[in-house]
């Protein structure tokens, strides 16, 4: 296990921070739902966004384009990067904490934790549950929207909230995707769980390259594990789900989920995580941002097939061990990152870059922290571990409290602010 690399390029900026702990209050189990099945039908599988055309980055001042009348092969030169920058794609926003494309949709939604989900660049609202949500704590609200791959044929989306009474619930509306409009009251309940406190919610949701359909839950919140969640595989609670969608009500449990055939609940696919607030897929890696308590931040990373991982909390806080000089770490599943809370306090996870625009960052996942308002970047290889990183603090100064990362159908990335911003990343050479 390693620390983070000496980054290329280093600016501090100075932030709010953000609370972790609150007062003690008793352990709430995970919540109820119709009883899943297993299934072994295979759901439709997501796209992932294109490869880059193939392009020939080039020390010139000028954008040549050479074409020949005997191959249909379009090479591109670009000018050398000189450094990226934010381009403001839409603003205003009540709280915005994600931004998604929808398939078959170039247009962005973004999500406002208020409980509204908005189109850049539309005033009229998508949805509008405001009238179910809770805003109260610092981490509930409306935190996560998924749609189905096949949202552009059957209007299916889901979104993930807590309620007034602060329990995580999982719930499908249905859209006119031509329209662009949703339905309030095609809503159904798939799946709640009470939680302890009002933070450590998680709230990601999001589909696999597999198909079923994840969904990220906190700890249950205060600090320190106070309920003990993180290390049970009986509770949802600390856990990444894996739920099958499409060939049951409210949804099936994936045949090849670990727990399947006993020994924790069906549902979860991996354990050990405290808050993991944001997580992304790119091909076949699953990442996830996952807060810190007091010292560490961290970022996983693993093979989507990879079942039953166990990511260490409260064992461990990033590599290290939580609160003592030493710990038992066999069989959990390190960072690929950590850093120290002198460089932050709460990580963003974000996206790998797979657009076409900067191919000189292909294969980059970008990721923040809410306090430290930097944005960093590594390429990861599995195997290798890291093999290039970046610090872009440089370039892209004057952020603050960056809440969230998104990623359009080209493969561009998109970084959220909660002031009420969307920015696009993007190169001037």
């Amino acid at each position: 296990m390693q620390r983070s690399a000496p980054l290329i390029v280093i600016l501090t900026l100075a932030v709010l921070a953000a609370a972790c702990g609150d007062d003690a209050s008793p352990p709430i189990g995970p919540g109820t739902t119709a009883d899943p099945t297993a299934t072994t039908a295979a759901p439709t599988t997501t796209t992932e966004p294109p490869a880059p055309s193939t392009t020939e980055v080039v020390e010139t001042t000028s954008v040549p384009t050479t074409t020949t009348s005997t191959s249909t092969t379009t090479t591109t030169t670009l000018p050398p990067l000189q450094r990226l920058a934010l381009e403001t794609v839409g603003e205003g926003y009540a709280n915005p904490i994600f931004v998604s494309p929808a398939p078959g949709d170039d247009r962005l939604y973004v999500v406002e934790k208020p409980g509204r989900i908005r189109i850049v660049g539309e005033d009229a609202v998508f949805l509008d549950i405001t009238g179910l949500t809770d805003e109260d704590g610092l981490e509930q609200g409306l935190l996560g929207l998924a749609f189905h791959p096949d949202y552009a044929a059957n209007g299916r989306f889901f979104v993930h909230y807590t309620d007034r009474n602060g329990t995580s619930t999982l719930a499908e509306y249905a859209a006119d995707p031509v329209a662009r409009t949703a339905d309030p009251g095609s809503a159904s309940i798939l799946l709640t769980v009470p939680q302890p406190r009002g933070n450590h919610n998680g709230g990601m949701i999001d589909f696999g390259p597999d198909g079923y359909l994840w969904v990220a839950l906190g700890d249950g919140g205060g600090a320190n594990d106070r309920y003990g969640n993180g290390q049970r595989t009986d509770t949802l609670l600390g856990t990444l789900l894996r739920l099958d969608v499409d060939s049951a009500t409210p949804y099936a449990i994936p045949p090849d989920n670990p727990f399947v055939d006993g020994g924790g609940a069906m549902e979860v696919w991996a354990y050990g995580l405290r808050n993991p607030w944001r997580f992304s897929f790119d091909r076949d890696l699953i990442y996830i941002g996952d807060v810190g308590q007091r010292l560490w931040e961290e970022i996983d990373a693993a093979p989507v097939s990879a079942a039953g991982l166990n990511y260490g909390w409260p064992i461990t806080e990033g590599e290290s061990c939580f609160e003592t000089s030493s710990c038992d770490t066999e069989g959990l599943t390190p960072p690929i990152l950590d850093y120290g809370h002198n460089e932050g306090c709460s990580v963003t996870g974000g996206y790998v870059y797979r657009g076409s625009s900067i191919p000189e960052l292909d294969g980059h996942y970008f990721f923040s922290d809410w306090c430290g308002g930097w944005i960093r970047s590594l390429k990861y290889l599995p195997g290798e571990g890291i093999v290039e990183e970046a610090d872009w603090s440089g370039d892209l100064a004057g952020l603050s409290e960056v809440v969230s990362f998104g990623r359009d159908l080209a493969g561009e990335v998109y970084v959220v602010t909660q002031g009420g911003t969307v920015y696009k990343i993007v190169a001037e050479r």
